[in-house]
């Protein structure tokens, strides 16, 4: 379905009302859930300018200034178009933006982990994590959403690719030692768990868990996977 949204506090101009084509505009109460295309007069930039995720979904209209429009750009807006455009234009550059806001990034970028879809790990100041494929696919799923609780379900669904809650505890696990690859790059405490039991990535600048905390479980695969040197034996009497 064509649908798109108006950030401006104004009224919706004819010239720029999607409608005319066929589309749907979006209140605000059906924003949440729902990636799409939106529109912005830049008279009502400084009131609302979108963050730097949903800047890359919004075209920026009313730009008469090559100089402007190049500074827009520069500020991650997905397009930045002059007044005199068309409708039937302005339906294409949306149409256009939209097919791009479906693509697959390779990279995701969080803080200073970064994660590489193609290499399918995550790299922290230059060091890869050597993340097993579900990890990967665990931290993937979500870097999506930062910030937002995904359930067990969800992604038993969408990395195990299962419907079902297994018996075993295959995805505890994989937490577990993703969380201790990331705690030894300087990243512990970005995989939370909420109290209901989902999981979720850690807003950026949120404060990290030292890796000197004992943690006996993480610091055990620390071990195994050679992180960390072997717990010392006491000497028997």
């Amino acid at each position: 379905m064509r649908r798109f949204r108006w950030l401006s506090p104004s009224p919706l101009p004819e010239v720029f009302d999607l409608r005319r084509r066929g589309w749907t505009l979006l209140s605000e109460e059906a924003v949440t859930g729902n990636l799409c295309p939106a529109l912005l007069s830049d008279s009502h930039i400084s009131t609302a300018l979108p963050d730097n995720e949903n800047r890359a979904r919004t075209i920026l209209l009313d730009v008469n200034s090559s100089v402007r429009r190049a500074e827009a750009l520069a500020l991650g807006f997905g397009e930045v178009l002059g007044s005199a455009i068309s409708l039937a234009e302005l339906e294409q550059r949306t149409q256009r933006l939209a097919r791009a806001m479906g693509c697959v990034p390779r990279r995701l970028l969080h803080g200073p982990l970064e994660l590489d879809l193609l290499l399918r790990d995550g790299i922290v100041q230059g060091k890869r994590l050597g993340l097993h494929p579900r990890e990967f696919g665990l931290l993937w799923r979500l870097a999506r959403s930062p910030g937002i609780a995904v359930t067990t379900l969800e992604l038993l669904s969408e990395v195990w690719r299962v419907n079902f809650r297994p018996e075993t505890n295959s995805l505890a696990v994989h937490v577990c030692r993703l969380r201790a690859k990331l705690a030894s790059a300087g990243l512990g405490g970005v995989v939370r768990t909420t109290p209901e039991g989902s999981y979720a990535l850690a807003p950026e600048g949120a404060s990290a868990i030292p890796l000197a905390e004992k943690h006996p479980i993480r610091d055990e695969y620390l071990r195994i996977e050679g992180y960390l040197p072997a717990a010392r034996k006491e000497p028997t009497a």
